[in-house]
């Protein structure tokens, strides 16, 4: 009865042992998701790589694994970066959830609900709050909330689609890592991250909640190519703080895998994002001349966003020192431009030796400035300013290898500023012009150089025009006005100058009022009258010397002045077209079509009375006779040295004439849809001469010609020429020496032509390349063949899709920076490595015949003839991608040979730069070698060795 009993109980209670069985199968079934949104767990997860392959991670199934067994699915093939680290989740406990959504998303994902566990492939990311992982391959444990990755291998076997981990501003990338987003730590194999201009590398790294990273055997070098660069910093063990800096145990310098004896007890790198004030380390290193040196050491001021400054020194064993400071300053859409000031205390030879000792004080200024066209379209301020002594660029460094800078004769500054009134029609310009003669030291100052100008105005023009326009309508006045204030004189007294006794100023005014009507619809009237008036502060008197026997400067007049002058001109021109069909004998063939020929003559007259005359007040005459009887005459104007100058002298009445010509031709060409082609024969032929009515004596001008012939598109040939229509003759002076002078005999009239060559000259520039002389080679015919080769389609391409886009990635500005140097060469549409060399070779040419006046023929009653050719030539070559080849050069065409020569080469070496620069002849002879770090980073990790140049030495 009792067990029957029991047995009884037993069926009664069964029900819901079942029940409860179910219900924690059902809750063991979803606790793996439950725990992904962050329920507490105890569990501890056990990564390992020392399974299976990286290539099963292409495959779109895993097999079944037992539930207690070991994670068998994560084999990395290349046993450098196998990695086993068992992660202990000691900070996750019952009362730590996680504050967001993990999310994360593949092209392929597996989650194993059984084993908390997810494997991810193909293109893949994982996201918590601003951390974000990318990968190809990943694996996640979603009870303690972490995860491994690694690169996966290409077709080819080449290790691609590294892990790319970005938090906030930080992003490195690795070969490997574990990283939990719970406690925001990880460690990472392989890692690389760039740090300002340079890259740091490292086998094993211990990443921290905070971003800071703790490394071990790191690498830090500017060279691109991380697993073997040509140099770097080797770091035993660093502290990272991503773009802060890094502070490191010993540190030693490796180049090309060989440890050199260079290296500190700890090393500093700082980073900044932002530009920030600072100390500039000096350069060292030794100079002929000056001795030992430390060059441009400092102090860089940033003031602001806009503006900066750099203010450094160098001092110099021998004594010798310098300051300097430059600024850059630039506001967006308003103004840039930047100031440079340099102060050089030069001292060189030996104090107890006479005149051997020499000590000079020199300085220059640099400043330029642009504005924005946008910024105000009322007003511009523009700069450029070059400033120095005649001593600067003979005793600076930075000048020592610059040729130009050396031997330039003359230098030009100057600073404008221009304003227009909205409203009126007057403008205003001021200026301060500066030029100086580097060899006498003499300088030219303009300032204020100011113009007021008003634009053209029609006066009697109808403001509602009704009907056509009337004839005086078209009349037009204008006024320009000029004050100017200069002196020339000596560097070492222009700030000595006195304001009133040595400058000259001035002001001028001129009106212009012209008319043009139009004369049978074909012929243009124009006439003008033209009024010049001048205000001056001061005139300069002559009076008889009877010492020196000449009238000389005796009394200078200090009181306002007031000259003008006036002119009356009126004028015809008109323009004639001819066209002309060649015979078929002379049409090429019947290639040239039509010959069109354009004449523009005119003819002018221009009256200007005599302004010499006493009612006048601008001229004045003298007259002495001497001791022995000789009467000496002179007539001057005691203005005519002021800054405008005086009104002129007799009166003239000039005819003048003037001839312009254009000549085209229409050929046949198949270049052109239309099949006809307008190529210029003359591009320009004009010439111009006047004749002076009211002259006693040679009336006419001489006459000037310029010819203009265009072969290409980009070359033009011009010639301009002035010819004299007089013949020359000559007499016997009072010393017995021959005195030629230009008579009033016309050389037609003579049988000597119509006028003789004075001066004539022309210049070109012209660079040969690679593009220039494919088209002079396609003149010849193979124009068209290149064309149609061009034209022809490019064969499509073959081979994995997935490496191209891989490929494509990686060379891509941002790609990954493990893969970013596997690039090789550039290579064409049939897989064939391109090899060009880039070459260049330009020169600049000036040719000028003139009569040499100190030279006259006798016998021809001539002058002879002087020719003048200037040639300058520089040439370029790239043999290779990383050899450059350049030089300058001049030749005389006086003493027939190379009178300079600078050579350069220049070796790219990746992250290493050679350059060499050697003049081998002339008066700065001298070389110069530097191997260096291209990054400016470590400007300073450099090797140099030069000479100063000096003359007639060679090494």
């Amino acid at each position: 009865m009792r067990i029957t009993n029991l047995c009884l109980q037993l069926s009664r209670m069964l029900p819901i042992v079942l029940v409860g069985l179910l219900c924690a199968t059902l809750f063991a079934a979803e606790r793996p998701a439950v725990s992904m949104a962050g329920l507490p767990s105890h569990r501890e997860a056990f990564i390992s790589d020392t399974t299976d392959s990286p290539q099963s991670t292409a495959k779109d199934s895993l097999p079944a694994i037992p539930a207690n067994s070991p994670d068998t699915t994560l084999i990395d093939s290349i046993p450098a970066d196998t990695l086993a680290v068992a992660v202990q989740d000691s900070v996750f406990d019952d009362e730590f959830e996680l504050e967001d959504i993990v999310e994360y998303e593949a092209q392929d994902s597996i989650v194993l609900l059984g084993q908390n566990r997810a494997y991810l492939f193909g293109k893949s990311y994982v996201s918590y709050q601003q951390s974000r992982l990318e990968a190809n391959f990943m694996y996640l444990n979603t009870d303690s909330s972490t995860v491994y990755t690694h690169y996966v291998l290409d077709s080819v076997g080449y290790p691609t689609a590294f892990p790319q981990f970005k938090d906030g501003e930080q992003s490195f990338e690795a070969k490997s890592f574990t990283y939990n987003f719970r406690t925001e730590k990880g460690i990472i194999n392989g890692v690389i991250t760039q740090q300002g201009e340079g890259y740091l590398t490292a086998e094993k790294t211990k990443k921290m909640k905070d971003n800071i990273m703790f490394m071990q055997g790191g690498r830090y070098t500017t060279c691109d190519h991380h697993d073997h660069p040509h140099f770097y910093i080797n770091l035993s063990k660093a502290k990272v703080h991503p773009e802060k800096d890094i502070v490191t145990g010993p540190v030693n310098l490796v180049i090309a895998d060989m440890p050199l004896p260079i290296g500190l007890p700890f090393g500093y790198f700082p980073f900044s994002s932002k530009y920030s004030s600072g100390i500039l380390m000096p350069t060292y290193g030794e100079d002929s001349r000056y001795g030992f040196y430390l060059r441009n050491g400092g102090y860089y001021f940033a003031f602001s966003d806009y503006v900066d400054l750099a203010l450094r020194g160098e001092i110099f064993s021998l004594g010798s020192w310098g300051l300097s400071a430059q600024s850059q300053y630039k506001k967006r859409y308003k103004f840039s431009g930047s100031f440079e000031a340099n102060y050089l205390v030069s001292k060189s030879g030996d104090k107890f030796v006479p005149g051997d000792y020499n000590k000079t004080t020199s300085f220059n200024v640099r400043w330029t400035h642009s504005q924005d066209p946008k910024a105000n379209p009322l007003q511009t301020l523009s700069a450029n300013v070059n400033f120095a002594t005649g001593s600067y660029f003979q005793n600076s460094i930075n000048t020592t290898y610059n040729v130009d800078a050396r031997t330039a004769t003359t230098r030009s500054s100057a600073v404008s500023y221009s304003r227009k009134f909205p409203g009126t029609p007057f403008s205003i310009t001021g200026s301060m012009d500066i030029s100086q003669n580097m060899r006498d030291s003499t300088v030219s100052l303009t300032l204020p150089n100011l113009s007021i100008s008003m634009s053209t105005r029609y006066p009697f023009r109808r403001r509602t025009r009704v009907g056509p326009e009337r004839w005086y309508e078209k009349l037009s006045v204008g006024y320009s006005g000029q004050l100017r204030n200069t002196i020339l004189t000596k560097e070492k007294d222009l700030l000595n100058s006195n304001l009133v006794r040595d400058w000259k100023n001035g002001m001028r005014h001129t009106v212009p009022v012209s008319l043009t009507v139009p004369i049978l619809d074909y012929i243009n009237l124009t006439l003008g009258f033209n009024y010049n008036e001048w205000w001056y502060t001061k005139g300069i008197r002559r009076a008889w010397n009877e010492e020196k026997k000449a009238f000389l400067p005796s009394d200078t007049t200090y009181k306002f002045h007031r000259l003008y002058d006036y002119s009356l001109s009126a004028g015809l021109s008109t323009t004639l077209y001819g066209m002309f069909k060649p015979w078929k004998p002379f049409s090429l063939g019947g290639n040239l079509i039509m010959i069109r020929h354009r004449f523009t003559p005119s003819i002018s007259f221009s009256y200007t009375p005599d302004f010499t005359k006493p009612r006048y007040g601008f001229w004045e005459y003298l007259e002495q006779t001497d001791q022995s009887g000789m009467l000496h005459t002179l007539l001057y104007s005691p203005f005519s040295e002021q800054v405008f100058g005086a009104p002129s002298q007799g009166n003239a009445g000039a005819i003048n004439f003037a001839f312009d010509n254009n000549l085209e031709a229409k050929i046949k060409s198949k270049s052109d849809s239309t099949g006809i082609k307008k190529i210029s024969l003359i591009d320009q032929f004009s010439w111009s001469t006047s004749y002076n009515m009211f002259a006693d004596s040679i009336r006419w001008s001489n006459i000037t010609a310029s010819l203009a012939l265009r072969f290409s598109k980009d070359f033009t040939l011009r010639l301009s020429g002035l010819f004299d229509p007089y013949l020359t003759k000559y007499y016997y002076g009072a010393d017995g020496k021959v005195v030629p002078y230009k008579s009033n005999d016309l050389r037609i009239a003579n049988g000597k032509g119509l006028a003789r060559l004075i001066s004539t000259g022309t210049s070109f520039s012209y660079t040969l390349n690679k593009e220039s002389l494919t088209k002079l080679l396609g003149l010849f015919g193979g124009g068209d063949k290149d064309k149609k080769k061009d034209n022809n389609p490019p064969p499509p391409s073959s081979g994995n899709n997935e490496d191209a886009e891989a490929t494509e990635e990686a060379q891509s500005e941002g790609g990954s920076l493990l893969t970013r140097n596997r690039q090789g060469g550039v290579v064409d549409e049939n897989g064939y490595f391109k090899f060009d060399i880039p070459w260049s070779l330009s020169f600049d040419y000036s040719w000028n015949i003139a009569m040499d006046y100190n030279r006259y023929n006798l016998t021809k009653m001539e002058y002879d003839y002087r020719t003048m050719q200037n040639l300058s030539f520089r040439g370029h070559i790239q043999p290779t991608p990383n050899w450059t080849l350049s030089f300058n050069a001049n030749y005389s065409f006086d003493i027939k040979k190379i009178t300079s020569l600078t050579c350069n080469i220049t070796r790219d070496m990746h992250c290493w730069a050679i350059s060499a620069s050697f003049i081998p002849i002339g008066a700065y002879k001298s070389y110069s070698f530097v191997i260096s770090v291209k990054s400016s980073l470590l400007q300073d990790l450099k090797w140099q060795e030069n000479n100063r140049p000096v003359a007639n030495t060679w090494y």
